[in-house]
């Protein structure tokens, strides 16, 4: 026997006001922020949304892929999340920091905050083998817990 949906409860008359202030607050900054170059900025948003949804999300997923079929290969599945992890935060590190890794915005940069910009290429390489260090270190420590070299 099927239920009767119930219909959406309207919220809290309090609530859908604060909400409706949110907005108004929300599209007075964007505006107020947005003075001048809305249109370029307007244009990096659904650029870079096209560009993530149709080339960026295949290349994650054929190196997800080909990560996966590695392991299950050399029959070290366990080992997937000690790497996905460190890769996923350093590609979205790099996604974030292109800019400043590449080179290409220091005057914009430096103009901006009045300080040269620090070698982000660097660090970010550094960053990135912090984090697959930790992530060796985090398996290695569940290995020895677990009983050492144990076959799966």
């Amino acid at each position: 026997m099927r239920r009767p949906e119930l219909p959406v409860p309207i919220g809290n008359p309090l609530q859908i006001l604060l909400l409706a202030c949110s907005f108004v607050l929300a599209g007075y900054a964007g505006v107020r922020l947005l003075d001048g170059a809305w249109f370029e900025i307007a244009l990096w948003f659904v650029g870079a949304a096209i560009v993530h949804d149709l080339v960026l999300v295949p290349v994650y997923g054929a190196a997800d892929q080909t990560l996966l079929r590695t392991f299950e290969a050399t029959g070290r599945r366990t080992w997937i999340p000690y790497v996905r992890v460190p890769a996923a935060l350093s590609l979205l590190l790099l996604l974030v920091w292109f800019p400043l890794i590449t080179g290409r915005v220091t005057h914009r940069y430096t103009g901006a905050t009045g300080h040269p910009p620090a070698d982000f290429a660097t660090r970010w390489l550094l960053l990135t083998a912090a984090l697959f260090g930790a992530s060796a270190v985090v398996f290695a420590i569940g290995r020895w817990r677990s009983g050492g070299g144990r076959r799966e």
